[in-house]
């Protein structure tokens, strides 16, 4: 084991804070308010725990298991883990949970008041990659990222004290987007994990087969099909772009983060001719201030 699994696995909290530097877009970047990045790191610490129970991708040792409760004969079974964060999560609204991370998001919760829907949804979302590795359609898809992804837009706009009706529709879009868009730069990884993320109904009309998506490079039926996914993403977070010209100050430059971090996402796995099969395309510093730029000029 190396010496940051190491400290992973005998501080499993600080383990899944330190992976934030990690993510395609900034968790609580330095400009935001000391009491806004408080609060956005408690939620980011318990989106990327479920995720990671639900990827199998925990630290190593089954530290996580043991705070939650769960015997070290089930600590494989990701149901099981599930099912414990989630009774642990009930604690955060009404006793004290066990988990650290959990700990540590209560005062945020209680601080925003803050309502249990949003974390469930995420919990449900991890529940069905352990059940469904295969959408139909793509409303199917939407109905996925209605879980797996929008909640995370309406914790930030509880957190930074913003949520309108109209905001978390236009949020709802973006957080849509960047979903798609990370299943499109994951492809090859997901499928690994036995989950495909393109709907099976565009898979036919483009005449993709599920082989065709292990292989070392994209053929150009796989690139048609990534190409079509990928503007409807980028027509997504273009219909959701107004979000930002609707806040001020540097919630506005967050929120314009997230939009050109997706658009410059797109742009990568088109400049790479959407071939997204040798690993993920991802964009450059140059080009995700151009996209920055763009979106706070409203320009997009």
């Amino acid at each position: 084991m190396t010496g940051t699994g190491t400290a992973r696995a005998l501080d499993p909290e600080r383990g899944t804070l330190d992976k934030a530097a990690g993510e395609n877009f900034p968790v609580a970047p330095f400009f935001l308010p000391r009491a806004w990045r408080t609060d956005l790191m408690a939620v980011y610490g318990f989106a990327r725990l479920v995720d990671d129970i639900g990827d199998g991708d925990l630290a190593p040792g089954g530290a996580d298991a043991r705070l939650l409760g769960v015997s070290p004969q089930e600590a494989e079974d990701r149901l099981v883990l599930l099912d414990a964060f989630e009774a642990d999560l009930r604690r955060v609204f009404d006793a004290t949970p066990r988990h650290p991370l959990l700990r540590r998001l209560q005062p945020t919760v209680r601080r925003r008041s803050l309502t249990p829907e949003p974390f469930l949804g995420l919990i449900a979302a991890n529940r069905q990659d352990q059940l469904v590795g295969r959408y139909e359609t793509y409303d199917d898809l939407l109905a996925y990222c209605e879980l797996s992804a929008n909640p995370v837009g309406r914790l930030v706009l509880a957190v930074t004290g913003t949520s309108t009706p109209e905001r978390i529709r236009r949020s709802d879009m973006i957080c849509t987007a960047l979903q798609i868009v990370e299943h499109l730069q994951d492809v090859a990884e997901d499928l690994g994990r036995d989950r495909v993320y393109l709907p099976a109904a565009d898979m036919q009309r483009f005449h993709v087969q599920e082989a065709d998506l292990a292989t070392e490079s994209a053929g150009a039926s796989v690139r048609a099909l990534i190409a079509y996914e990928a503007q409807r993403a980028l027509d997504l977070l273009n219909e959701g772009a107004p979000l930002v010209g609707s806040v001020h100050g540097r919630l506005k430059l967050l929120l314009a983060g997230f939009v050109a971090g997706g658009r410059a996402a797109v742009r990568a796995i088109a400049a790479a001719d959407y071939d997204v099969l040798p690993g993920p395309p991802k964009p450059g510093k140059v080009q995700l201030l151009r996209e920055v730029g763009v979106t706070l000029r409203g320009e997009g």
